[in-house]
């Protein structure tokens, strides 16, 4: 009986710890560019993303864009600050103040990245196409 006790108790704080919950807080800011884009890219936001176990979800607001919002993602870097491919499409309102949001399950490879640092939000405009505010997801 305490044998099976002590080995549901492990299986117990296993798996609390399996889900545990990380946040990572980020702030969105003007994405750098050269002097001819400055005109074209303005505005703010927060977005907080929120992981237990590999499933991934993102909630946030942006304001100030030039023009409307035309889509958003996930990106991943090859390093902490370096800009990379889109990894996956985010629900971004189509406007220039509003919501971006998503939810993914990770792979092992995905939440690898994340946890290195090499992912970021971004959110393009019809004024910024290449990208108008972005934001690592770092802790």
């Amino acid at each position: 009986m305490v044998r099976l006790r002590i080995v549901l108790l492990a299986v117990t704080l296993g798996a609390m710890v399996a889900l545990a919950q990380e946040t990572y807080n980020i702030r969105l800011a003007p994405v750098a560019a050269d002097i001819a884009m400055r005109e074209n890219i303005a505005g703010s936001g927060m977005v907080k993303v929120t992981l237990v176990g590999t499933e991934l979800t993102l909630n946030g607001t942006f304001e100030g864009l030039k023009g409307n919002a035309t889509v958003a993602h996930i990106h991943q870097g090859t390093a902490t600050g370096v800009r990379g491919p889109e990894l996956l499409a985010l629900t971004v309102t189509k406007s220039m103040s509003g919501n971006v949001s998503g939810s993914f399950n990770l792979t092992p490879e995905q939440l690898a990245a994340l946890k290195k640092g090499r992912w970021y939000v971004q959110i393009h405009s019809e004024k910024a196409p290449e990208g108008n505010l972005w934001g690592w997801l770092l802790k």
